[in-house]
C-alpha cells in the first residue's frame, strides 16, 4: 500500500511538471517570451472573469506570495489589468487584458485539441479520466483533513 501511495504522489508531481512543459512548448510556439508557464496557467484560470487575488489563490491553489509576484509581473507585461475594489479599498481585482485573453483562448484551444484527439490516441476514455479524477479527489480529501494524518505528524501530540 505504501509503495502505491508514494507512486501516486510521484505521478501527481510529474504530471504537473509535464503539464507545465506542454504549456511552455505552446508559449514558445506562439513566440511568447515575457510570460512563463505558471503565469499562463494563472491566466487560463482567470479566463474572462474578474477575480480578486484571494479568489485566484483559492481557485488555483497557488501559494499567495507566488500569485502576488506573478500577478505583478503580468500587470507589468500587459497581460492583466489590476484595479482596486470599489467596495474594499484593501482588495484588488484582476482581469485579463486583450493579450491575456489571447493566451487564455490559445490554451483553451490546446486543451480542446488534447481532449478531442490526443487523449483518444492515448486510449484515455472519458470513463478512464473520470475514474482517475475520482481517485485523485479522494486523495485530495484525505490530505485536506489534518486529523486523518494521525498524531505522527505532530511530535508534540
Amino acid at each position: 500500500m505504501k509503495a502505491s501511495y508514494l507512486e501516486t504522489i510521484s505521478l501527481v508531481e510529474r504530471l504537473h511538471r509535464q503539464c507545465l512543459e506542454v504549456v511552455k512548448f505552446e508559449l514558445d510556439r506562439m513566440g511568447v517570451r515575457d510570460l512563463n508557464n505558471v503565469q499562463a496557467l494563472i491566466l487560463f484560470n482567470i479566463g474572462d472573469e474578474e477575480l480578486t487575488v484571494g479568489e485566484l489563490t483559492q481557485r488555483g491553489y497557488y501559494l499567495g506570495s507566488n500569485v502576488s509576484y506573478n500577478v505583478k509581473k503580468m500587470v507589468e507585461n500587459g497581460y492583466l489589468i489590476q484595479e482596486r475594489s470599489l467596495h474594499d479599498r484593501r482588495s484588488f481585482h484582476v482581469h485579463a487584458s486583450e493579450s491575456g485573453l489571447k493566451i487564455f483562448r490559445a490554451l483553451g484551444q490546446l486543451f480542446d485539441q488534447h481532449a478531442e484527439n490526443g487523449l483518444q490516441n492515448a486510449q484515455l476514455s472519458d470513463d478512464v479520466l473520470k475514474n482517475a479524477n475520482e481517485t485523485l479527489q479522494r486523495v485530495l480529501q484525505f490530505w485536506s483533513v489534518p486529523s486523518q494524518y494521525g498524531n505522527r505528524m505532530n511530535p508534540a501530540a
